[in-house]
């Protein structure tokens, strides 16, 4: 049931993970002598969970409905206060559920082809299920994330979903499994919503850790699939790839995915924190450039940067699809640098660089 290494094979297909550098990042954090971290942007909630599992109590938050229940599961509960038996026994009980046609099916494997019907009947009764039998219970968040991922090994996209692919992806015709999903014992918190107006309400911590979007596509509208999902409100949808009518609102627009703002609201956000170190992990492709990535963490103090070569997110590397699922292009290269910028007390900083290169 537990597990206090994180699994990496285990987590969901996802646009600028970071999978490549948790060794990095968990060295970073760990030769800093914090007790407490903050993950603002935390997506899959991978580099929160490496470093809850180190021992700190981490706060772990993003805007995406999808996030938090990753949080809450990861990194909000507690691994060692809970029941492992109840779990597998609840997954067991999904699992051999038979299928119903519902929204999901109807959407997602009919009018936009993510799923195959077979899978898209089992997520809906999975889905109904969960939402009837477990809304009140701490199995709730958990058994939502063991069905994403589980849907995430049976999709048929190259991991984003502003396309599915135009012929069915071997993956798709396996039959759709839940599994446990390895809690992670120790002290944590989730929270979702803004990040600019959530640093605010935030108390201080050791250590912050910021991966803020590189571009203009917004996660919201990446994974609309896995949102609706979570929140299982069954929105009106649009266009080809399906995606849910709320993804034109003004709500879900970040001044993080527009050239024009993302520099001062990265810099406002690095002057709002209140942290004793800063580690943010930025990529080269991106709006800012190495020099001013360091121009703005130099707000924390004595700034060091380390490049690190990479491979691209997953979907890049396939190639290039258009709206219909059909290859239009060829990826241009295959490696990027990420940039990790750390930042804050001297002696700190150079102790966590020191430590890395020995």
């Amino acid at each position: 049931m537990m597990n206090e290494t994180v699994r990496e094979k285990r987590l969901i297909k996802y646009m600028g993970s970071k999978r490549t550098l948790i060794p990095v990042l968990t060295q970073l954090v760990a030769s800093s002598g914090a007790k407490s971290a903050l993950d603002l942007f935390t997506g899959t909630t991978r580099v929160a969970r490496a470093i809850k599992s180190l021992g700190i109590e981490t706060t772990a938050s993003d805007s995406a409905s999808y996030s938090e229940v990753f949080a809450k599961t990861w990194i909000e509960l507690d691994g060692s206060a809970v029941k492992p038996r109840e779990l597998d026994r609840a997954i067991a009980k999904l699992n051999a559920l038979p299928g119903q046609h519902g929204y999901f099916t109807e959407n997602f494997c009919l009018k936009a082809r993510y799923f195959q019907p077979e899978n898209g009947e089992r997520i809906d009764a999975m889905r109904e299920h969960i939402e009837s039998n477990y809304r009140d219970s701490w199995l709730y968040y958990p058994l939502l994330t063991s069905l994403i991922m589980a849907a995430d090994r049976v999709d048929s996209t190259t991991g984003v979903q502003m396309a599915f692919l135009k012929s069915w992806s071997p993956r798709s015709h396996k039959s759709l499994e839940l599994k446990d999903p390895d809690l992670v014992s120790g002290i944590g918190h989730a929270a979702r919503g803004d990040a600019t107006e959530l640093v605010k309400t935030f108390p201080s911590v050791d250590l912050a850790y910021l991966d803020p979007p590189y571009n203009q596509h917004r996660y919201f509208g990446n994974y609309h699939v896995w949102e609706s999902l979570v929140r299982w409100d069954k929105p009106e949808t649009y266009g080809i790839a399906n995606k849910r009518i709320d993804n034109r609102s003004a709500e879900h627009k970040s001044a993080f995915n527009s050239r024009a703002t993302m520099p001062a609201a990265l810099s406002k956000l690095v002057t709002d924190l209140k942290c004793e170190t800063l580690i943010l992990s930025y990529n080269n492709e991106s709006w800012l450039s190495r020099d001013q990535l360091i121009e703005i963490a130099s707000a924390r103090g004595h700034v060091e940067v380390l490049d690190i070569e990479f491979k691209r997110y997953v979907g890049s590397q396939i190639g290039v699809y258009n709206k219909a699922g059909e290859k239009v292009g060829s990826p241009a290269h295959r490696n990027n640098i990420e940039h990790i910028v750390i930042a804050g007390q001297k002696q700190i900083v150079q102790r966590m660089v020191a430590q890395l290169d020995g």
